[in-house]
């Protein structure tokens, strides 16, 4: 076991050190802090206008405070000076300075519209509004959360898995493998491989949790996170571990047929699309995570890889799917990388054309 993780601490030691590794950790980081940002620069904080009034005044709520004006000569100066937001004529003309805020014009069509029934002795009953048991809407930041965590999985693990293969391809066409193996058995090359390059992952979605979570703090959004978001990053750093290891055996599998990078693309297609399948696959469940499909998908490797903690952070999932579905994606990807083993073990000394599977198991 030594071999393994001295492989595993070089594959950290030397891609972690690669400028696209560092640029890619420090661009991720910042590009989630100002997500993080967005809400508070957007929102200028204030939803409170200031009406003058001349005359009869309207209940307009909490959200309008008037300033009372003895003529409408002296409102409107004060209306162009910027000292109100708006001013209102007899309780039935309100007057901007060329345009007329739209939340302010609402509110005071309602006050109108109110005081129109009052003066008619209307009175209007307020509806009751309810919902049945298990059949509330998804919560909007919950479902943006998961939507958010549907490309940061896809991106991470996607880079992962193309590390593990580009990785395997250079040392396989510089023919530096043949040394290696002269030292260390084919399954520790290869775990260790995979199991350095997923720690660097790891960190990567580690540091962009801490700046997304820090920035939220700093803008002083951390209050409008959804409920549980502890459990949330928790489920997502598990689900990047499975999903990273099972897409990157599948690589490593794939990449170990070909002798050269031009020939790399070509030869993981497969995995490609079916990380591509599971990455839009998973933007339906975020906007439907109580459906049936969700449910399954979430439940059914490799699709789960994503699709589960997208639907974790979307809605609340019983304990039993979710021990269900690390049961099942943990045994697939133990059989994955068994498998990708064996096929990187027969073919990453083999150079020259492509190999076809059929001619390894031969």
């Amino acid at each position: 076991m030594k071999e393994f993780f001295l492989v595993a601490a070089r594959e950290i030691k030397v891609r972690g050190r690669t400028k696209s590794f560092v640029i890619s950790l420090v661009a991720s980081a910042l590009l989630v802090a100002a997500l993080a940002f967005l809400p508070s620069f957007f929102d200028d904080g204030d939803s409170s206008f200031t009406v003058g009034v001349v005359g009869q005044e309207l209940a307009a709520g909490p959200d309008v405070t008037y300033k009372k004006f003895d003529t409408s000569a002296a409102a409107e100066e004060a209306l162009r000076a910027g000292e109100v937001d708006a001013m209102l004529l007899d309780g039935q003309t309100l007057v901007g300075d060329g345009s007329v805020d739209t939340d302010l014009e609402y509110l005071m069509r309602q006050a109108y519209q109110q005081a129109q029934l009052t003066s008619a002795g209307v009175t209007l009953d307020p509806l009751n509004v309810s919902t049945i048991a298990g059949k509330e809407a998804p919560d909007g930041a919950r479902v943006a959360l998961a939507n958010l965590l549907v490309i940061l999985l896809f991106m991470l693990i996607m880079f992962t898995a193309m590390y593990v293969a580009i990785g395997i391809v250079e040392e396989k066409s510089s023919r530096i493998v043949e040394i290696l193996l002269a030292s260390v058995k084919p399954w520790q090359l290869l775990g260790g491989k995979i199991v350095g390059l997923v720690v660097l992952g790891f960190v990567n979605l580690l540091v962009i949790a801490a700046a997304g979570l820090g920035a939220s703090a700093a803008a002083g959004e951390i209050g409008s996170l959804p409920s549980g978001i502890g459990g949330i990053v928790a489920n997502t750093f598990l689900w990047f571990l499975l999903g990273s290891a099972f897409f990157a055996a599948l690589a490593a599998a794939f990449g170990s047929l070909v002798s050269r990078q031009e020939d790399l693309n070509g030869v993981l297609s497969p995995m490609t699309m079916t990380l591509i399948i599971t990455y839009l696959l998973s933007f339906f469940v975020a906007t439907k995570p109580e459906s049936t499909v969700a449910q399954v998908f979430s439940m059914l490797p490799p699709f789960s890889a994503m699709a589960m903690p997208v639907r974790f952070a979307a809605t609340d999932v019983p304990l039993w799917q979710i021990l269900v579905s690390i049961v099942v994606m943990v045994v697939a990807t133990i059989g994955v990388m068994m498998l990708g083993a064996r096929i990187y073990q027969r073919a990453v000394l083999r150079t020259g054309a492509r190999l076809k599977l059929a001619q390894l198991f031969k």
